[in-house]
């Protein structure tokens, strides 16, 4: 396979699901000795992008950063450019037009409700039919992403496909070690509605399970509600809110069992990292945690039901961990199984060197 010149682009060089996963493909690509630029409105402090990617800062001005986009697909001639989440797919599509670029663009999907965010993300599922006229494929990161791409936006199922996301896996712990830990609960997400930590704070305060504790790592908007809320219910106690994490095994690595109490996930990168790490895994049932357990790799409970979330909860600490199982799903979803499809892909799409 040919060494490629690679433009990736998106709303931040970290932090949320789908910014993560452009920065682990980014070092990923590089690593095999392409060439990849990582375009990005805004820079994350601690954001794990390696020396080895050209990481370029657009600036946050949406007009701005689509003339700073044409610039340099006008200056560089890469084989492929690409851009996650909708209003960046939106920008680069704009870039690729204001350059007269023929370069093939690949748009991906991260989320089943981005359209709400704002005018641009809304653009970029309902303008879907005009930006096929530009694009080269479109990418779902779950089978139900690429449903919805297909049969409520009107993408090409031609030029629509799905690639699960890249995770890198954490050190499993055995049977043994998980079952000496103390009964905690650990989560990992950003602290928005969307992730559901409201609905399991609420289901902590009705386990029965003695000597319970939560952990949760990550930050976010709803931060200061939640701890009052652990105040409200007196389990502020027993609940730490580590803040941001730089991996999920500081949380993972001190629990018994993982939740996933989100309202809406496309994915799930934190059902997988809990799997690989060994633990049994609680989540709600929606598209993402159904897809990658599977019914058979952890128990699912009805989206926003506490009570019901504290029961599988409680039932999840008292069995005897079961690592194999779980690790042995986690790795269908490896960040080499991630990379070697993009890389596939890109190289499917490349112009002729």
């Amino acid at each position: 396979m040919r060494k490629l010149d690679i433009l990736l682009y998106s709303r931040a060089s970290g932090g949320g699901g789908a910014e993560r996963v452009w920065a682990i493909l980014a070092n990923g690509l590089a690593a095999r000795g392409h060439r990849v630029t990582f375009a990005f409105d805004e820079k994350i402090t601690g954001d794990g992008v390696d020396p080895t990617v050209d990481a370029v800062e657009i600036g946050a001005g949406h007009a701005a950063a689509v003339l700073h986009l044409a610039r340099l697909l006008r200056t560089r001639r890469f084989d492929v450019i690409a851009a996650a989440v909708s209003v960046s797919c939106v920008k680069l599509a704009l870039a690729k037009v204001l350059a007269l670029s023929r370069t093939p663009l690949v748009l991906s999907y991260h989320g089943f409700e981005e359209y709400k965010t704002g005018r641009l993300s809304a653009a970029g599922y309902y303008g879907l039919p005009l930006l096929a006229l530009l694009t080269s494929r479109f990418v779902g990161v779950s089978n139900g992403i690429v449903r919805a791409l297909v049969t409520r936006w009107h993408a090409p199922k031609a030029r629509t496909e799905r690639i699960y996301n890249p995770v890198p896996m954490i050190a499993a712990a055995t049977a043994d070690e998980i079952a000496t830990r103390p009964p905690v609960v650990g989560a990992v997400g950003r602290l928005s509605p969307e992730k559901g930590m409201d609905v399991l704070i609420d289901a902590f305060a009705r386990l029965e399970t003695p000597d319970a504790r939560l952990v949760i790592g990550g930050d976010g908007p709803e931060r200061q509600r939640l701890v009052r809320q652990a105040a409200d219910l007196g389990v502020s106690d027993r609940v730490r809110f580590l803040g941001r994490v730089a991996s999920a095994a500081e949380v993972y690595g001190l629990s018994r069992v993982a939740a996933v109490p989100s309202r809406t996930e496309a994915f799930g990168m934190t059902t997988v990292e809990a799997l690989s790490a060994g633990l049994r895994v609680v989540a709600s049932d929606c598209e993402g945690s159904r897809e990658i357990l599977a019914d058979r790799y952890g128990e699912l409970v009805p989206v926003g039901d506490a009570a019901a979330l504290a029961l599988a909860l409680d039932r999840a600490l008292a069995m005897p961990p079961d690592p194999a199982p779980g690790g042995a799903r986690a790795r269908q979803f490896s960040a080499d199984t991630g990379i070697d499809q993009w890389e596939r892909l890109f190289a499917g799409l490349a112009r002729p060197g």
